[in-house]
């Protein structure tokens, strides 16, 4: 019989201060409008719940920022680094927001996702996530321009108590 290793899953980290020169690194190849790093310190400082991908040898994946609010969990930021797209990790760490979220109690989980990221959308939407509004001119576009965000809303099904 012969035994081939498998690579180990992904792990999931807290973000820290020391990762987000990496974290800013993959911001920076994925979106034209990327957060800078000072968002991603400010949010650490702030208390939010920031979660990193890594792979076995520690490279960054992606990762997830989302605020806590009185009634909703809002997710501000859930990424994936270029090279590793369309292959499940983006889901992953969706999920592992969800799965947080569901444990909080709060009874919603809120984003904003542009008009035109289609394949955000359609990963939303196949995780529950129902379109709920327009925010309308809510991103940077090229040329000055703004783009329309859809505001998508997953109900957390209820705890159960006993």
């Amino acid at each position: 019989m012969n035994a081939v290793a498998q690579p180990a899953a992904p792990r999931l980290v807290p973000m820290t201060v020391a990762l987000v020169d990496a974290v800013s690194h993959i911001e920076q190849q994925a979106y034209a409008f990327p957060w800078s790093r000072g968002n991603f310190i400010d949010s650490i400082a702030a208390g939010y719940d920031m979660q990193v991908l890594q792979a076995e040898d520690s490279e960054l994946i992606g990762y997830s920022v989302a605020m806590r609010g009185v009634d909703e969990e809002h997710l501000l930021n859930i990424t994936v680094a270029p090279r590793w797209q369309r292959q499940g990790h983006g889901r992953a760490l969706l999920q592992s927001v969800i799965d947080a979220v569901r444990a909080t109690g709060l009874p919603t989980l809120l984003l904003e996702v542009r008009t035109s990221n289609e394949g955000a959308r359609l990963l939303y939407e196949s995780m529950g996530f129902l379109q709920i509004g327009l925010r309308r001119g809510y991103y940077p576009a090229p040329h000055g321009q703004r783009e329309d965000a859809f505001v998508m809303a997953l109900a957390m099904e209820p705890r159960d108590v006993e």
